[in-house]
């Protein structure tokens, strides 16, 4: 069986021939994959030769492991293989849904040399009557000429646009060569001709094209693209047009608002005042959609940099009233992460606490942000209501969202700020704890609450008590009673009755938790630091907790000093604060913060090892030249301090900017050259700062 047509390397450019295949010696040949039996890629070949119309895309898939991982050599089955992919592809005789996969393949082989010795292959694929076969085939074009050609002989504009977008991608990988010649010249002319010209959406895809090579033009052409943008009447054309290689489906107006703003990354400023610009235009014109993605383009700023916040505060703020719920929904957002500074904003919140509306991609409602923006900024009216709206959301099945988005916050990041309304608070939680139960979905989230209120959370006590009987909650209740201590005495009887998991921690936690419930000091002493000098390396035991005894800890000064100058990371870190507060003396401790402060300063991103050491040095009350330097330099920087994605970046860097400016306010250390270090012990007077914790 062979069918006619144009031949490379044996195959007909229309057709797939059997008796080629048949003709193959697949032993010894392998795929990318081990698991992947080169038998499969022959049996796929064969399946879809016959199959013809009938073939699906599914049938393409073992085809997928003649592509070469990350770092490896090519499978040996690719070369074998690959003259009769090219053939499939061409095949008019397959369905065009299994051509487009079979031409995405290729490109996904990165061999775009070898789809034909001449390169026939990839000729007649770019110039193949269906349109979309034409379109995925751009990227193994191999260069400017074989693109400019196709541009020359271009009509069908779905295949112009990324087209385009090739060329100027083309332009960029040839602009650092030597000779770059007329092709390089006559594409920029083209783009150029683009750019001028009269057609919008070509103004775009050139600009976009251009900035491949020279990423200011989107600067110089931002008053365009904003008019293009907001052109209501343009957007369907968008979506007739505007195709790109290894995407399926077409690109909407807001997808290109997105890639825009991604585009002029390297420009902060220009890149806010496109959305903002965007964001405006879009609220006069009633332009809801172009509203959302320029909140969506605000919002990705604000979680990345400080600096937008003046500008976007009164951009959310007026977008409250928008008649459009999704555009509500982002404002509240905003407005929400900024806290106190929208305070100017409260009463236009608390007009929307039963506002339902929400957005299909987006957690939550109006009125659910609207009230976690209330009790951000600290007002009272946030408060009835709060924890039933939480209760619910934790108790919620099937909730999902994309962390990087706008969505609701965690239990903790609302309540735990608002402890000084404890009072208020309380009875809803206790009847959510009540009623939940041990096994209950809101239980531990409130828990955690209490923990952090510490004293406050008191009254809660009869009702925390039945849940140390459950292994799923007995940890956190113990806690909770270690944060209460004596006042929580009352208590010490219900510990025998405590379930937890056999495990050494939490047996050590349930007789801790004891000792601090009758304030048997000595003896958590004793308790804690036997089991420092007896804990085997790297671990060292619970050296952070004998920082609670000061300088009654003194018998394991050189234990706790050794392990801060034996170990790394969150053992080092924890040593250090340990022994300060066991010597009072800010030397060797401040030579170690140091290793854990100044990498932030440079860029750093170990977010959790610089918070504690944050706290350490405002409980020191000192600090040193080289982490005063990094500090202010980390005071300076208008990157977020965190990590994560979504909200806790904002969230999460403001905390940890207050805990700056606290330690900040510390003097200077004495100078360290006038101590003396004598194993744990030190002949410098010890800090004014210092106390024994827990005296």
């Amino acid at each position: 069986m062979r069918r006619t047509g144009v031949l490379v390397d044996g195959m007909t450019m229309t057709g797939m021939s059997l008796e080629a295949l048949d003709a193959v010696v697949w032993e010894g040949l392998a795929t990318g994959n081990p698991a992947d039996s080169v038998d499969d890629v022959s049996r796929a070949l064969r399946r879809l030769a016959v199959a013809g119309a009938e073939a699906t895309v599914e049938d393409c898939y073992p085809l997928y492991s003649l592509v070469t991982g990350e770092g490896c050599e090519t499978p040996s089955a690719t070369a074998v293989a690959l003259p009769f992919v090219v053939a499939l592809a061409a095949d008019p005789a397959m369905s065009t849904g299994v051509r487009v996969e079979l031409v995405e393949l290729l490109v996904a082989l990165q061999t775009p040399a070898s789809v034909g010795s001449d390169r026939t292959g990839a000729r007649a694929l770019l110039a193949d009557p269906e349109p979309a076969v034409r379109r995925e085939a751009l990227p193994l074009a191999g260069g400017i000429a074989p693109l400019m050609e196709r541009w020359r002989a271009e009509t069908d504009p779905t295949v112009r646009v990324p087209l385009v977008l090739a060329l100027g991608e083309a332009v960029a990988a040839a602009s650092g060569e030597a000779g770059r010649g007329d092709a390089v010249d006559e594409a920029r002319a083209v783009l150029a001709g683009l750019v001028d010209g009269d057609d919008p959406v070509f103004r775009v895809a050139a600009v976009h094209a251009w900035a491949e090579f020279d990423r200011d033009v989107l600067v110089r052409q931002l008053d365009r693209l904003i008019e293009v943008y907001s052109e209501a009447a343009l957007r369907p054309r968008f979506e007739a047009v505007w195709y790109t290689p290894g995407v399926e489906g077409f690109w909407t107006r807001e997808d290109l608002v997105r890639a825009t703003a991604w585009k002029l990354a390297h420009d902060p400023d220009a890149e806010l005042r496109f959305a903002v610009r965007l964001v405006e235009t879009a609220d006069r014109t009633g332009d809801a959609a172009l509203c959302r993605e320029a909140l969506d383009v605000a919002w990705r700023l604000l979680t990345e940099r400080r600096s937008v916040e003046a500008a976007l505060l009164p951009l959310a703020g007026g977008r409250l009233t928008s008649p459009d719920g999704a555009v509500r929904l982002r404002a509240a957002n905003i407005l929400a992460v900024l806290g106190p500074a929208a305070a100017r904003y409260a009463d236009r919140l608390a007009a929307l606490l039963d506002d339902d509306a929400a957005d299909e991609y987006l957690d939550g409602t109006v009125g659910e942000i609207a009230r976690w923006a209330l009790a951000r900024i600290g007002d009272p009216r946030a408060l009835p209501g709060l924890v039933e709206q939480l209760r619910a959301q934790e108790e919620e099945q099937g909730r999902g969202y994309c962390t990087a988005d706008p969505r609701r916050p965690e239990v903790t990041d609302v309540l735990v700020p608002l402890r000084a309304h404890a009072d208020v608070l309380l009875p809803a939680m206790r009847e959510a704890i009540r009623e939940a139960g041990a096994r209950g979905g809101a239980t531990r989230g409130f828990l955690d609450v209490l923990e952090a209120w510490g004293e406050d959370a008191l009254p809660a006590l009869p009702d925390l008590l039945p849940l140390l009987a459950d292994t799923w909650t007995s940890v956190y209740v113990l806690r909770i009673l270690r944060g209460l201590g004596t006042a929580a005495a009352s208590a010490a009887p219900a510990l025998t009755t405590c379930e937890v998991l056999d495990f050494p921690g939490n047996h050590a936690l349930v007789a801790d938790t004891a000792e601090y419930l009758v304030r048997d000091r000595a003896a958590r002493l004793r308790r804690v630091g036997d089991a420092v000098l007896a804990a085997s390396e790297p671990w060292y035991g619970p050296i952070e907790a004998l920082g609670e005894f000061g300088a009654d800890a003194a018998p394991y000064a050189a234990r706790v000093r050794f392990a801060m100058e034996n170990s790394t990371h969150w053992t080092r870190l924890t040593a250090a604060a340990t022994l300060w507060s066991i010597t009072g003396r800010a030397e060797p401790s401040l030579r170690v913060l140091e290793e854990f402060v100044l990498p932030i300063a440079d860029g750093g991103d170990g977010f959790r090892f610089f918070r504690e050491a944050l706290r350490a040095l405002i409980r020191m009350g000192e600090t040193s030249p080289a982490i005063r330097a990094a500090l202010l330099t980390v005071r300076q920087s208008d990157r977020r301090l965190c990590a994560d994605a979504g909200y806790p970046m904002i969230v999460r860097d403001k905390e940890l900017r207050a805990l700056v400016d606290q330690a900040l306010a510390a003097p200077l250390a004495a100078d360290p050259e006038a101590w003396t270090d004598t194993g744990g012990e030190s002949t410098a007077p010890p800090s004014p700062s210092h106390r024994a914790c827990g005296t």
